[in-house]
């Protein structure tokens, strides 16, 4: 069981988070550790009025009176008030196992520092965390053809979702069909009149892309943040700094082949 929707959305407007996935990214998360069935929740002001005890009966008794087994995080409130815990289920006569907090680098993790590693552009911790890459998935759109134009020709993606709003516009070092690229978020500043109105996702491959490349939703993964967006003085300060994005890149896939 999950909230399709924080919380806070529904007790603290002003306080809820930007989600790291969607319901449905939760939800095939959650099922690719062997759950078989999944239910999505919606967090409403009349679910945040139920007392512990009528949250429990709702949700975690069978219509036959039966009470299932719950398993639950250290931190988990429910209830009115966060009243409800897993000491509360014991005592009300459902068998309880506490999972204790994943660890990373010698602290606690949560969603929290997640968030707070993904806004400082860290994606590296992010997905150590997380056990998989961060990654964002985008809508393929005919750009302005300038990547070209410079020598740098760009797959572009739009409608990255809500992830990407956690990420500092800038360069990163990513992947997409297993070909290593340099993905530019941002805006493209140095254009000027022909800049972005709304950051897009510039994917320039190392290599030629893959021949699998999707040809509408593309799925990357961002492996390092290597710097943030910037307004280049010219053209050529632009096109060389993309020359050294690329052999960046380069650099670190020869060196993860080596691993």
């Amino acid at each position: 069981m999950t909230f399709g929707n924080h919380p806070l959305s529904v007790l603290a407007p002003e306080r809820a988070p930007r989600l790291i996935m969607t319901p449905g990214e939760k939800v095939a998360a959650i099922r690719a550790c062997g759950v078989d069935e999944v239910e999505v929740v919606d967090f409403t002001p009349e679910l945040a009025a139920l007392s512990p005890e009528e949250f429990a009966a709702r949700h975690f008794e069978g219509r036959d009176g039966s009470r299932h087994r719950v398993v639950c995080g250290e931190n988990w409130r429910f209830g009115a008030g966060g009243r409800g815990d897993a000491e509360f289920l014991r005592a009300l006569g459902f068998e309880v196992d506490v999972v204790p907090y994943a660890a990373c680098g010698g602290e606690r993790v949560s969603s929290s520092r997640i968030r707070k590693c993904l806004s400082a552009g860290d994606v590296e911790a992010a997905s150590a965390m997380m056990g998989r890459p961060v990654a964002v998935e985008g809508t393929r759109f005919r750009g302005k053809g300038r990547g070209s134009a410079l020598g740098f020709p760009t797959v572009n993606l739009q409608g990255l979702g809500q992830l990407a709003s956690l990420l500092p516009l800038g360069a990163y070092a990513a992947e997409a069909c297993g070909a290593a690229a340099v993905a530019n978020y941002g805006m493209a500043p140095t254009m000027g009149d022909a800049a972005w109105t709304a950051p897009v996702l510039e994917l320039h491959f190392v290599d030629a892309p893959p021949p699998d490349l999707p040809t509408e939703k593309v799925r990357v993964e961002l492996r390092r943040f290597l710097r943030p967006e910037g307004r280049f003085g010219s053209m050529d300060d632009l096109v060389r700094q993309i020359a050294s994005d690329v052999a960046i890149v380069r650099s670190w896939q020869r060196q993860r082949a080596c691993v």
